[in-house]
């Protein structure tokens, strides 16, 4: 992509089934609308296609007043028989591994690389009419693809926007003597839009998911299937049009046709009808294909009850039903594995449950599955591997990158890890714990830092992107650094002081984390009773034994306790009730009136990582010192 909304370049790579995870306006969302602007066959029925606000910082002139372009370049590979025999003269040959176009000795060298196929320059070398016809079958050294381009500009002779996608390849000779503005695409060939319907591009977007996905305006998954079907049972709307104008509203035992009869005997003191009977008539559509479109209802009839009422009158659950019965039908009518199918966050109309069912669906139906989520139901049904990170610089450069996970990192891990590994994903950096007690005490450290008390400046983790991810125990704590490092993520860990030394391998690893503490304790009850103060241990075995949960074989504590009783009392009640049995440990944290009161080990570590990512915030992207 170049200068296409927050994007002035960008390249991102789709190996097959993708999730597109990143922060909020990293281009997601533009990565589906670039999309559709090359392969949308109902795309460039927008007017105008594009406007302003997508270029790049909305500047679609130069500094000498001149047009600039926005160029989308999208490459197609694993080519069905049909489409190699279509496209036969705009094909190359691709190399996954390489992920750029083969230049061997049969290829010249005037070629575009894929670092130019956004950047089409008419300086190029090939004639259109000479490129060659490739055989179906690839040759050795990659196999063929279809390199595209979506190119769009403001045109001051119209003092309109325009664009268009072409076929990227061959490149044509254009004479630029003649001192006239290039024309659009520089003399490429138009991709039209029965070639991007072979292509099979299905987009959903977040409004269409529910009412506009099933209505009959383009675009939407009915007029996708009306589409479908007429490609084998003809012309649907135009049978549609003739039925449409046999329905009569107002025939001679209708009340209408008083109406009619006293309306035309007063037109016609004034206009000249037609002596027929229709010269004035009513109809139920202004007979046009877009009215008809806009008007035409799906009515259901659901149980309990039999009477049908319109689609959009149905539960938002029914909706999302029939959003899913419908992706089925298409499904169905393009054949398995040929539809591009990209959605956007379909956490925002459906349920979990139904998140993982059209997730489970897609995949396995879809040719190529494109989506972009923030939900944790829909990123645990992705490996790793079709996990894709975007990432976009305060210059505009857009980045993908996968999860790749370390070779010595076992998949079982990760499996056993999927619902944490999602929101981590999602995060903006991740603080790794050895387990369910210390997660529980270190967000209850970040409340009392959060609650105002004590005027600390402080950012609670749920709103500075940070997700806590129990490792399990210590010696894994380190394991997850590259991990998410890996991601691009800044990641923390803390642990207590392992029964034995780490292995040389594990302390390799924790050079990995932004920020690394071992605490100097050997579990996180002797750190709490050692480091809280006796106050706080004292006001929290007050209120223990009114608990439901407390544990009845524990006395409670008499009132003459001294202060070592209390914390053998306390650390009795910690280990009795740790992690997730009750989570005593945030609860003594809770006791704490102000951040004076916390454990400084807990509190300083706390501190550290926000004013580490404040910091992060802060400092000013490379390219723009």
């Amino acid at each position: 992509m170049q200068r296409f909304r927050g994007v002035l370049d960008g390249t991102v790579h789709l190996d097959g089934n993708a999730l597109l995870v990143g922060s909020n306006s990293v281009g997601k969302s533009t990565v589906c609308e670039a999309l559709d602007l090359v392969l949308g066959p109902e795309r460039m029925f927008r007017r105008p296609v594009i406007d302003e606000y997508d270029f790049y910082a909305a500047h679609y002139h130069d500094a000498e007043g001149a047009a600039v372009d926005v160029r989308i370049g999208v490459v197609l590979t694993e080519l069905s028989p049909q489409a190699l025999r279509r496209f036969r003269s705009h094909l190359r040959r691709w190399s996954a591994q390489d992920r750029d176009f083969v230049t061997t000795a049969e290829v010249t060298a005037a070629e575009p690389t894929l670092a130019t196929v956004a950047a089409v320059e008419s300086t190029a070398s090939a004639d259109q009419t000479a490129a060659p016809e490739p055989a179906l079958a690839a040759p050795d050294g990659g196999e063929w693809c279809l390199p595209l381009l979506f190119v769009g500009r403001f045109n001051a002779a119209e003092d309109d926007f325009e664009g268009a996608t072409f076929f990227a390849h061959p490149v044509p000779v254009v004479d630029d003597l003649s001192g006239e503005a290039a024309v659009l695409g520089d003399g490429l060939r138009s991709f039209t839009r029965d070639d991007k319907r072979l292509c099979g591009f299905l987009y959903l977007r977040p409004n269409r998911t529910g009412s506009r996905a099933l209505s009959f305006q383009r675009g939407s998954l009915l007029d996708t299937i009306v589409r479908l079907e007429a490609e084998s049972g003809g012309q649907l709307w135009e049978q549609a049009l003739r039925d449409v104008r046999e329905v009569a509203i107002a025939g001679d035992d209708s009340a209408f046709a008083k109406v009619r009869s006293e309306v035309r005997a007063r037109v016609e003191r004034f206009l000249s009808l037609a002596g027929d009977q229709g010269a004035i008539d009513i109809r139920v559509s202004e007979l046009t294909r877009e009215h008809l479109r806009e008007v035409l209802r799906l009515f259901l009839a659901t149980q309990p009850g039999a009477h049908g009422v319109p689609f959009n009158r149905l539960s938002t659950g029914s909706l999302n039903l029939l959003v899913f019965a419908l992706l089925t039908y298409i499904a169905e009518l393009k054949g398995d594995n040929s539809v591009i199918f990209a959605m956007e966050e379909p956490e925002i109309a459906l349920p979990p449950h139904a998140q993982r069912r059209l997730v489970d669906f897609v995949v396995k139906r879809m040719g190529q599955v494109i989506i972009t989520s923030h939900s944790p139901y829909v990123i645990e049904k992705f490996d790793p591997d079709r996990i894709v990170v975007l990432s976009r610089d305060n210059a505009g450069a857009l980045t993908s990158t996968q999860v790749v996970l370390p070779s010595d990192f076992k998949i079982k891990k990760y499996r056993d890890n999927r619902r944490q590994f999602a929101e981590a994903v999602l995060a903006r950096a991740v603080l790794v714990a050895e387990g369910a007690t210390e997660l529980a005490v270190l967000l209850a450290v970040a409340d009392v830092l959060d609650s105002g008390h004590g005027i600390v400046d402080y950012l609670h983790p749920d709103l500075a992107g940070v997700s806590i991810f129990d490792a399990g125990n210590d010696v894994s704590v380190p394991v997850f650094a590259p991990v998410f490092a890996d991601m691009g993520k800044p990641v923390f860990g803390i642990h207590d002081t392992p029964d034995k030394p780490l292995e040389p391998a594990l302390v390799a690893k924790t050079a990995r984390f932004t920020k690394y503490t071992e605490i100097p304790y050997k579990g996180i009850e002797l750190l709490l009773v050692t480091e809280t103060p006796i106050a706080v241990q004292r006001r929290f075995a007050a209120s223990a034994p009114a608990r439901a949960d407390y544990p009845t074989s524990i006395p409670a504590l008499p009132a003459s306790a001294t202060d070592e009783n209390v914390r053998a009392y306390v650390r009795l009640l910690l280990q009795a009730r740790k992690g997730s049995n009750g989570g005593y440990a945030g609860l003594l944290i809770a006791e704490c009136a102000d951040a004076s009161e916390l454990p400084p080990t807990l509190r300083d570590f706390m501190l550290e990582v926000d004013a580490q990512l404040r910091a992060a915030t802060a400092q000013p992207d490379a390219e723009n010192v």
